[in-house]
């Protein structure tokens, strides 16, 4: 296809070809601090929450999932299609020291939240017993 025709089908029904074969997407994150941890909430409207998969390696969180493309058997004709649907990977670096063993995640109005506790940063003196 040149580039003008898909020009012309981007402009009139968006960029969908990637939609309709169900190739990989990334929701979008954001990532803030408060006194206590770093939250990640990612925008993951009709993702069940047993599609997703949360974890935690080392400063690298992975987030990933599918999220199901609806039923289509009723369509007759599509205009056009922006919401993605396959599998989707998002894996961000944490940038300040967190628990591991204290890192949450839930599902509330379409956000996926994740909580990482902050721990003590740097060097800490460690006492020797004799």
């Amino acid at each position: 296809m040149s580039d003008r025709n898909h020009d012309s089908l981007v402009e009139h029904f968006g960029e969908f070809g990637d939609r309709l074969r169900g190739d990989s997407w990334q929701p979008d994150v954001d990532v803030f601090e408060t006194e206590t941890a770093l939250v990640v909430r990612a925008e993951i409207a009709g993702v069940r929450s047993q599609d997703l998969n949360v974890r935690v390696d080392g400063q690298i969180l992975r987030i990933a999932g599918i999220r199901r493309a609806p039923d289509g058997s009723h369509v007759k004709r599509l205009h056009q299609m922006e919401i993605a649907s396959g599998p989707f990977e998002r894996r961000l670096r944490i940038p300040i020291p967190f628990d591991r063993n204290a890192v949450t995640a839930h599902v509330a109005d379409g956000f996926l939240m994740v909580t990482l506790p902050k721990s003590a940063a740097g060097p800490r003196r460690v006492s020797v017993e004799v």
